[in-house]
């Protein structure tokens, strides 16, 4: 696959086997199987570790289990946590995936969407690198539009009123992705068909 910028040109995005083909693979064994039911939602968040600080590998490190702990007083409460999301977009918009769409991976934690428990069972999740106190970025916007109209094409139970925030599917426990996301410019960019 070609390298760089130009890779997320390339028409058109496909999945392949639950793999976005122009995301950067970085397998993480944080997830299982899906019970059965369909993918039926999209959750967006934010993580940046430590807290603010952006590109330094150390998401995928914890995405992966192999987050050196004592680095850093922060990671601390992270030590034994095994967590992952399907993908990452990074501030400069690099899509890298961590569990294929099909399996479960464990984004949600305690969740619940439209009276349903553990939304891990049947979503996506997608994490922007960012905090709660920043906006995003034009690339990380153009890439979460575009993946999630592929997603909502390829699902069939998946649609423009069944992408959420963390933060409601677990109100009082998650604030993700935040004040600073832009819900109205990005749903409006959905129903484009850009793909």
């Amino acid at each position: 696959m070609e390298d760089g910028p130009n890779k997320y040109q390339r028409a058109p995005w496909v999945i392949e086997s639950g793999w976005l083909n122009v995301a950067r693979a970085c397998p993480s064994p944080n997830y299982n199987e899906r019970p059965e039911s369909e993918i039926s939602l999209l959750v967006i968040h934010n993580i940046s570790l430590p807290p603010g600080e952006f590109s330094n590998g150390c998401i995928e490190k914890l995405f992966t289990n192999q987050l050196e702990t004592s680095l850093h007083p922060y990671f601390e409460q992270l030590k034994e946590l095994e967590v992952s999301a399907h993908l990452l977009i990074t501030r400069d918009g690099e899509i890298v995936q961590f569990v294929a769409f099909d399996k479960r991976a464990w984004h949600a934690g305690l969740s619940r969407f439209e009276g349903r428990d553990n939304c891990n069972d049947f979503s996506i999740g997608i994490e922007l690198e960012g905090t709660d106190d920043l906006p995003y970025t034009e690339m990380q916007y153009k890439h979460l539009i575009q993946v999630s109209q592929l997603l909502i094409k390829s699902y069939p139970q998946l649609n423009t009123d069944r992408v959420t925030g963390h933060q409601h599917i677990a109100p009082g426990r998650k604030t993700d992705p935040g004040h600073y996301f832009d819900w109205d410019y990005f749903r409006a960019a959905l129903v484009k068909d850009s793909i």
